[in-house]
């Protein structure tokens, strides 16, 4: 908007200027011109008069009078007398004007004054009014020159606006280079891309969830409809605690997958809400390593080339992200798990690797979208497919990225995350 009012500005200013400067030194030209042409035939018939007599002088005035244009008298110079009780200077052309608005000059020849008029003093007054007319059309077309395309890009804008109220969700605004608006069309276009991105989102979520809860579902509703059979008098004790262990389970697993959903969508806004502070990444990642250490047989080896590594973040997230990533790895390594943190100039990144099977290519590609589960031999179709998905929305969370590297005995993956200063607003 602030570039929008300064063209604006400059592009009236500058109009006034150029404009205004160009007409006044036209009519100034023309009002130089106009005054040496008023004077011309007066000086002219006054150098023809002088050497003659008296006499002379009235019978030429009387043949120049005959269809004049320019009346001619001639007085005795005792007659004529100015306003200040001043005398003519001979050669001297001195001009007044009538009350009606009619100009008239004299001229001294001795002891005699020659006079013309009363004459129009400017033929070409109307002159004045076109040139008027001119210097404000002018100034209109120069504001047309800017205005219109500035309107007409603001009815694309419009367009594209009441498009995406009707959940056009791919629509976006293309502009010239040169458009005064197209800081606001790309803004337009980035909000259109990530509502759409969203709504597209949130879409896949629902009909994902709606899949995977399915299932347990299912399971529920089979043995709400078995329930008087083991509850019934007589009933085999174990069995029905099975039956209603198996019945927790599934309570369970929907619980899992509600709580999953959760934590994904809380992420959901990469930029706003995070709750930074300095956390020491090699005591968090010692942490989580014993704590996940008891779950696997297979050891978790932390290689850190710092003892104490401060980095500003939002702790709990990164212990998700790590806790994530090392229960996918126990899951398909085969005989050990090793996480490197490392400290480089401007970023901070946390690797951990196993020597599993590895992952697919053609996975590779969509293995951090929400609901995708590897479909390798040792996952058993476990899990929601929603860790790597929000370990991709930590990472984003805090401006860093995540990246995977996977071939058959080993598989990567590396948080690398930028470091920032605390914020203690």
């Amino acid at each position: 908007m602030k570039r929008l009012f300064i063209s604006l500005y400059l592009l009236i200013s500058l109009s006034f200027l150029g404009l205004g400067w160009t007409l006044d030194a036209l009519w100034q030209q023309h009002d130089d011109e106009a005054e040496l042409l008023a004077d011309a035939p007066l000086m002219a018939m006054a150098a023809i008069l002088k050497p003659m007599s008296p006499e002379q002088r009235q019978q030429a005035i009387a043949t120049a009078n005959v269809n004049a244009t320019y009346p001619l008298r001639l007085f005795s110079a005792d007659k004529i007398t100015l306003a200040d009780d001043g005398e003519l200077a001979p050669g001297e052309v001195f001009t007044t004007l009538t009350n009606s608005g009619r100009q008239m000059q004299f001229i001294r020849l001795d002891q005699q004054v020659l006079m013309t008029g009363p004459i129009d003093t400017d033929p070409r007054a109307r002159l004045r009014g076109l040139f008027t007319l001119f210097f404000y059309l002018s100034l209109a077309g120069v504001a047309l020159v800017w205005v219109w395309p500035l309107s007409r890009d603001l009815k694309v804008l419009k367009q594209a606006t009441e498009a995406l109220g009707q959940a056009k969700w791919d629509t976006r605004i293309k502009l010239s280079p040169r458009s005064q608006v197209k800081p606001l069309a790309h803004t337009f276009n980035e909000m259109a891309r990530h509502i759409g991105a969203l709504i597209d989102n949130q879409r896949h979520l629902a009909n994902a969830v709606s899949h995977e809860i399915r299932t347990p579902l299912a399971r529920l509703k089979f043995a709400l409809a078995l329930i008087p059979n083991y509850c019934r008098e007589g009933a085999d004790e174990t069995a029905r605690a099975d039956f209603i262990a198996g019945m927790t389970e599934d309570v369970k697993e929907m619980e899992s997958l509600l709580q999953e959903m959760l934590t994904y969508a809380s992420l959901e806004s990469a930029q706003t809400g995070l709750r930074q502070e300095n956390c020491d990444l090699s005591a968090l990642c010692r942490q989580v390593i014993d704590r996940l250490q008891s779950l696997s047989p297979i050891p978790i080896t932390l290689d850190s080339s710092v003892a104490k590594l401060l980095f500003t973040c939002e702790p709990a997230l990164i212990e998700r992200a790590l806790q994530n990533l090392l229960t996918n790895a126990q899951r398909f390594a085969e005989s050990q798990i090793l996480v490197t943190l490392s400290d480089e100039k401007d970023r901070v990144t946390i690797e951990v690797k196993d020597d599993g099977e590895g992952i697919p290519e053609e996975e590779q590609r969509k293995i951090f979208e929400p609901f995708v589960r590897s479909d390798t031999s040792r996952n058993n179709n476990k899990g929601f497919g929603l860790g790597l998905a929000i370990i991709k929305r930590i990472a984003e969370r805090h401006h860093g990225e995540i990246l995977l590297f996977s071939r058959p005995g080993e598989t990567r993956f590396c948080i690398s995350l930028p470091k920032r200063e605390l914020n203690r607003d």
